[in-house]
């Protein structure tokens, strides 16, 4: 029997790579479980609007579930979310989550309390690979927030490639963005059936973040 899982799904790089390459092993995805912030009307972290996160989930083809939720009910209402994916069959979560020891117990954690087994693809593995595998493996990203106290803000909107990851490596910041020093929008690869269309809004810049939003 075919082994399911849910995927952690944000619309940048990393969750989307782990995405990819669980289901090369053969495993079948269930769904994408996104956390939605009920206050902004976003997407937590990457500011995703709905309409967007639903036609990147078509052209994926693979459902969409939103973990609507504010700050104070985060955990619960993932773990919440976690069980339902049990009860419909999902044996796994898979998570795009490299090192940082933190962000791996807090998956982890979650899964072992909803009885559901947490999957890191790309865990351990050098910096340098995951990005340029994920370049290669010919996906498309774009820069979307920029902490331009680590990097460059002159990367904001523009393609993810091999340039721009010597550029930032260069400036002495984590190349794979894992620290917060940048977010991306996916939107084609291999596991997307057309090109999600989208625009960008309008830039601003909150703290040292700057912020290239995505519109639908």
């Amino acid at each position: 029997m075919e082994k399911k899982f849910v995927a952690s799904y944000s619309g940048g790089k990393d969750g989307l790579f782990a995405m990819y390459k669980t289901m090369k092993r053969g495993m079948v995805p269930l769904a994408l479980i996104t956390t939605f912030d009920t206050e902004q009307d976003r997407s937590w972290f990457h500011g995703i609007p709905v309409s967007v996160l639903e036609n990147a989930a078509e052209s994926i083809g693979v459902p969409l579930w939103l973990i609507k939720t504010n700050g104070d009910d985060y955990e619960a209402n993932f773990e919440e979310t976690l069980r339902l994916a049990a009860e419909k069959g999902a044996q796994a979560c898979v998570f795009g989550d490299i090192d940082i020891a933190e962000h791996i117990k807090w998956c982890t954690d979650r899964c072992v309390n909803a009885g559901i087994e947490p999957v890191f693809p790309l865990y351990g593995q050098k910096r340098e690979s995951v990005v340029n595998d994920f370049i290669n493996s010919g996906f498309t990203a774009y820069f979307t927030i920029i902490d331009t106290s680590k990097i460059s803000g002159d990367h904001l909107g523009k393609m993810l490639t091999k340039e721009a990851i010597r550029e930032i490596g260069a400036q002495g910041a984590d190349i794979c963005g894992e620290n917060g020093e940048y977010h991306t929008f996916v939107s084609d690869g291999p596991i997307f059936k057309w090109p999600v269309e989208f625009i960008f809004g309008e830039r601003f810049v909150a703290n040292s973040r700057a912020v290239l939003p995505v519109e639908g």
